[in-house]
């Protein structure tokens, strides 16, 4: 397609003083893409985000469950692959992943100048119109297929048990098509250095590192209005095997005379009531509304799996909540070991325990938690991706012109 022509080349900032979206990002015709949207979780609040930046988009996804997202995204204009009209689709969407190669190929870009893809499975393979600028913020290089194969196959339904050697086949598939469409992407920004060390060694790129955003004034004004009212530990999590919620109701089995909170669901949620003890309640999923009270009400936030970034501990600590956290992955970019949390080495129930005590022995402030969260509050969100949209189109175009 021909791309209308600009009269001048992108500039030093991307957002006027009234907050509008100066030239050149206000003429584009803008295509979001997000791998799915049938919950609510931290990729949806970095959609949220783009969605604000760039309000005339259209939002295209594998699979939509409408309802689901935020307020900001519901009021989007959406298009879904064939993939969102199969049978079961909505409730068994993992079951479809071999098909969502195809399915992110087939959607239609054609008429967009801008792409931006928000993507942890494969999101990033979409085939924009030629002449369009790609940029991917990268939750992740795909986890099914990388770094994660083993937890996803092995924690999956028992009726996929005889089925293992063949998903392992197709995550290897998977896998090298993940790698032969890196060339799609003009721009990768990392949601952070940890994602980013990934991105160099899977696809050879290097990207800018952009971390999450997180509604700072939202969550503090939860906390501070909860005075000292916090009466349980909080996990809040989707349950799936890799992020370890089973480490963290093991560890409070063995301190009853606490009270854990489980937020959130997922595929283990069934397994993971049967493990729990007295002491540990499992909530499901809570609304958006609710959400910072939870937070407010908590303790401390027990963070037990390895995340690529990790918005959960950024929240918590907004609401001056302090975490223990593995010390692995994201949560070693957004946790200060003995200020705003306490790390643990030992991934087991015992060394998740231990780092309990210590924190509580610690005795963290709430408000250096508070002003931790505040250098990953949105505002630094999107100013920083907007200047990386406008510096990505600006590369394309100087290529353009030379020739």
């Amino acid at each position: 397609m021909s791309r209308r022509p600009r009269k001048t080349a992108p500039g030093p900032s991307a957002i006027r003083d009234d907050g509008a979206l100066a030239q050149p990002l206000a003429g584009l015709r803008v295509a979001l893409i997000h791998d799915w949207l049938v919950t609510l979780r931290g990729g949806e609040r970095v959609l949220d985000a783009l969605c604000e930046i760039f309000p005339d988009a259209t939002v295209h996804t594998l699979i939509r469950v409408p309802g689901v997202a935020t307020p900001r995204i519901e009021a989007m204009r959406h298009i879904s692959a064939f993939t969102d009209r199969l049978p079961m689709a909505h409730q068994r969407h993992r079951w479809l992943l071999p098909l969502y190669p195809t399915a992110i190929e087939s959607l239609d870009l054609t008429g967009f100048d801008l792409v931006v893809s928000s993507s942890h499975c494969v999101a990033k393979g979409v085939i924009s119109a030629a002449g369009a600028t790609h940029v991917c913020y990268c939750h992740t290089p795909v986890r099914y297929a990388w770094d994660r194969t083993d937890d996803y196959i092995d924690g999956s339904h028992p009726i996929l048990g005889l089925a293992r050697p063949a998903l392992h086949y197709a995550a290897r598939w998977l896998r090298d098509w993940d790698r032969a469409t890196v060339g799609r992407v003009d721009r990768f920004v990392a949601n952070s250095h940890n994602t980013a060390d990934k991105i160099r060694r899977f696809y050879d790129r290097e990207p800018v590192v952009v971390h999450p955003p997180a509604e700072c004034d939202r969550f503090e004004a939860a906390g501070r209005s909860s005075g000292e009212k916090r009466d349980y530990d909080l996990v809040l999590s989707a349950l799936v095997p890799y992020k370890r919620v089973d480490l963290a109701i093991e560890a409070w089995r063995g301190m009853p005379d606490r009270r854990l909170v489980v937020v959130g669901d997922g595929p283990e949620r069934e397994r993971l009531q049967r493990l729990a003890p007295g002491n540990v309640e499992m909530v499901g999923r809570v609304s958006e509304a609710d959400l910072p009270s939870w937070y407010a009400g908590a303790r401390l936030l027990a963070f037990p799996g390895e995340e690529d970034a990790g918005i959960v501990p950024v929240e918590a600590q907004a609401a001056g909540v302090p975490v223990v956290a593995l010390r692995k992955g994201g949560a070693l970019e957004t946790v200060v070991d003995g200020k705003t949390g306490i790390f643990f080495d030992d991934p087991t129930a015992a060394g998740l325990a231990h780092a309990v005590a210590k924190l509580e022995a610690a005795g963290l402030s709430r408000d250096a938690c508070r002003a931790h969260a505040r250098a990953f509050d949105r505002s630094a969100f999107v100013e920083r991706i907007t200047a990386t949209v406008v510096e990505a189109i600006a590369a394309r175009t100087a290529l353009v012109r030379a020739g």
